[in-house]
């Protein structure tokens, strides 16, 4: 039998409830929770499952009988209100441990669904309009009923039922039971389970296989001939460190994804469904497949399980509480930078209310973003709510990742003292030292200024996997061996920068002073780690550090043994499939790795620091936000189009390569758009080609296959490049966000390549290995 607590004596205040609008935002008004009911205003609430996997039941309440609105029926584990300023993970948290007696970690918590419950009882007294996020806790087996510290004020008594006897009790509406639409909404809860438990294991692989099938297997190597010994020995210590960025990047995605990534490992050979998985979890690093949208292909029910064995003490000869290691299946678009319960609203009121130097830390590339109440719950699970005026407080990623950073800032002063290439040895003592102070503004520089055979880039640079706001930066390592012919042959593009920026297609008022020439590297890769899951790059154009770029510009990196493999495995058989015969001789790799530097180039070209119409400073990605990397990667392909074609008219490039840049380019707009209209390669890819196509540069005829109309090319190139440079120069989200929204879509031209593709199954990306780095770390 569950313990009953006693009923608190004193009536507390009655709680204020946010009020939102009928969509669900919030109004910046709150008023007390029997008013809300009363007037009929819509608010948010938590509902909270707990599910036993080897009973295949759900854990009901009986609500108590003193309850204003369905007094002893039974009804959901646990579920309350989302108090005016509260969050939801943190109420959900509190109301299981405040009804149930029951303290669970968030990582036990799955949101799955937002319900909207709108209904009026006791005889029109009680308006419920309320926006529920719906969670579900996996447990492994049912928590014994004694276990249980019932609060008596809201909760008589607890059971568990199949959740098939639940669905159908809850479908003839029986009079025991709070009434749920199972052929609505809330049937997702069931279709849920349903779906995870009675799965097919032989249907399963075969998607898995599919899904794997789209990356072909490349070993990726390198001559190490040019490298001296201590360069060899100060090469183990940086393959080293760049597998703490992995750790890292791990803990970035998601809180979880660390311990589910151990759990797929420990069981990938137990069966051939656990080896498929954990193959196809290593490309992606998350449970999220990146070429399919960031849709999930793992769920919970595949994850680790984790035991509180300080719950044990409630229970005789009961070993703890086992459950699921939760995420949910869509990605977080904060990943693991900002509470998953956090919206934007919420971060940009805080923001507001902060000094402008806490501003720029807030929306900075190296901090994370936390609550004082998950602090307070983790620290306290029986204490009182934070007093704090706002939530949200700062943490830098020198304190958040402290345990790894200081490992791999060991490792590469290791690597430091070892090299005799004096830049290197600067380099990679300059990244230590930003390791441990947060301060990376030297060891960019550094960076830049690297001179060296073997060459290394390590640390906090991209900001793609911040959907939400594109302000924080994920871990990352690249060490390669540099190309010194290919390298010397590039030098002409970035003695020409200065010249592209003068004469790029926009209003000369928006046109920037001070270009700095991009340094550019080529090598061969020999190992990557951290943020370099599912498609690969071919090249880099860093720092993002707009100070950096400000004062220094950028220096690029391009990665020619990954071009090579692309263009023979990916290009060449999508330009067979996709492109006209009579242009195909016009695919070839000068073309389309010569365009993969231009648009490197062009990322350091354009607006970068702008000045608003008020007057105020800012930059293209502050005031972007979510829009600024699709746009970005958008403006360096196309911008990098046009600086080819106005290169080859200035006599510095050969005008061989003017019909041969676009129909690669042609072909190269399939393959990125492959990796889904999620990722910002693929939406910047969409919106190129639907307005080359809109504007009549790129025909699609009978037979399924696209041309390049080269009268008409040039032109529609140019017009994009302004549009996009234009919008960026004024920093106008508005009009980002309406070309994102007309021309990144999957129009029919595209559907029907990527059809064509899929049937005659050309990899979508690569999947390296790399051979030299194993041999050294084993």
């Amino acid at each position: 039998m569950a313990h009953i607590e006693e009923p608190q004596l004193q009536k507390q205040e009655e709680e204020h409830l946010d009020v939102l609008t009928k969509s669900g935002q919030k109004t910046g008004v709150s008023k007390p929770r029997g008013h809300v009911h009363r007037d009929g205003d819509y608010h948010r609430a938590v509902h909270v499952w707990i599910f036993a996997e080897s009973t295949q039941q759900l854990l009901l309440q009986r609500r108590a009988l003193c309850k204003d609105s369905w007094p002893d029926l039974w009804d959901i584990s646990s579920a309350g209100h989302i108090s005016a300023g509260d969050s939801s993970l943190e109420t959900a948290r509190r109301e299981l441990e405040e009804e149930l007696g029951v303290t669970l970690p968030k990582d036990a918590f799955e949101l799955i669904f937002v319900f909207l419950q709108e209904c009026v009882i006791n005889d029109g007294k009680y308006i419920n309009n309320e926006y529920n996020d719906v969670y579900l806790v996996t447990t492994i087996d049912p928590i014994p009923l004694e276990a249980f510290t019932l609060q008596e004020a809201e909760v008589s008594a607890v059971k568990y039922i199949s959740y098939g006897e639940y669905k159908l009790l809850l479908a003839k509406g029986d009079s025991e039971y709070v009434p749920y639409d199972v052929d609505g909404q809330y049937g997702q809860l069931f279709d849920i389970i349903e779906k995870r438990y009675n799965e097919n294991t032989v249907a399963r692989s075969l998607s898995l296989q599919k899904q794997l099938s789209r990356y072909a297997p490349i070993s990726l190597s390198a001559e190490l001939t040019g490298l001296t010994d201590s360069d060899k020995d100060t090469l183990a210590y940086v393959v080293k460190a760049a597998m703490v960025m992995d750790e890292i990047f791990y803990l970035q995605s998601w809180y979880s994804n660390p311990v589910l990534r151990d759990w797929l490992k420990e069981h990938a050979g137990t069966s051939e469904l656990n080896k498929l998985k954990w193959s196809y979890y290593l490309i992606n690093k998350s449970p999220w497949s990146c070429l399919d949208e960031d849709e999930a292909f793992l769920t919970t029910a595949d994850s680790a399980i984790r035991l509180l064995s300080e719950e044990n003490g409630k229970v005789n000869n009961w070993r703890g509480l086992e459950y699921r290691a939760a995420f949910p299946m869509s990605k977080p678009p904060g990943a693991n930078f900002y509470p998953p319960d956090m919206d934007k609203m919420e971060f940009e009121i805080w923001k507001d209310s902060l000094k402008k130097d806490q501003q720029k830390e807030a929306t900075g590339f190296f901090t994370v973003i936390k609550r004082h109440s998950e602090s307070i719950l983790n620290s306290h699970p029986h204490g009182n709510k934070t007093s704090a005026t706002h939530d949200l407080y700062i943490v830098p990623y020198s304190e958040e990742y402290k345990a790894l950073l200081t490992k791999a800032a060991d490792l590469l002063h290791k690597a430091g003292n070892t090299t005799n290439s004096p830049s290197l040895k600067r380099l990679l003592h300059s990244k230590a030292d930003a390791f441990l102070s947060n301060d990376y503004y030297d060891s960019d520089i550094a960076w830049m200024e690297l001179d060296s055979k073997l060459d290394v880039t390590i640390g906090p640079y991209e900001t793609y996997e911040d959907k939400l706001f594109g302000y924080k930066a994920t871990f990352e390592a690249y060490i390669g061996i540099r190309d010194d012919e290919a390298t010397a042959q590039l030098k002409l593009f970035g003695d020409n920068l200065k010249l592209l920026e003068e004469n790029l297609p926009m209003d000369s008022a928006y046109k920037s002073k001070d270009v700095n020439a991009a340094p550019i590297r080529v090598i061969q890769l020999i190992y990557n780690a951290g943020d370099v899951k599912g498609p690969q790059t071919l090249a880099f154009n860093l720092p993002n550090d707009e100070r950096i770029v400000n004062d220094r510009g950028t220096s690029m990196v391009m990665l020619k043994n990954v071009s090579e493999a692309k263009f023979k495995h990916i290009l060449l058989p999508i330009a067979a499939a996709c492109v006209a015969v009579e242009q195909q001789e016009f695919v070839d790799f000068e073309s389309f790795f010569t365009h993969t530097i231009c648009h490197e180039c062009c990322h350091g070209i354009g607006p970068h620091t702008i000045t608003l119409p008020d007057g105020q400073k800012s930059t293209v990605r502050l005031e972007l936000k979510e829009f600024h990397s699709a746009l970005e990667e958008a403006k360096a392909d196309i911008v990098g189009l046009w600086a080819l074609r106005f290169l080859i008219s200035q006599d510095l490039l050969s005008e061989s390569l003017l019909k041969s840049m676009y129909v690669s380019f042609l072909a190269g707009c399939f393959r990125s758009v492959r990796f889904g209209l999620e990722e910002a390669h693929g939406k910047g890819q969409a919106l190129q080609f639907n307005w080359l196509y809109e504007k009549g540069a790129f025909i699609l005829h009978s037979d399924n296959k696209v041309s390049v109309d080269f009268s008409k090319i040039e032109g529609a190139v140019e017009s994009l490049s302004r549009e996009i440079l234009t919008i960026q120069a004024k920093g106008d989200k508005e009009a980002a966000g309406l070309l994102l929204q007309k021309y990144s879509v999957m129009t029919e031209p595209l559907k029907i390549a990527l059809k064509t593709l899929e049937n005659v199954q050309v990899p979508v990306d690569v999947a390296p290995t790399f051979p030299i780095a194993n041999e050294i770390l084993h």
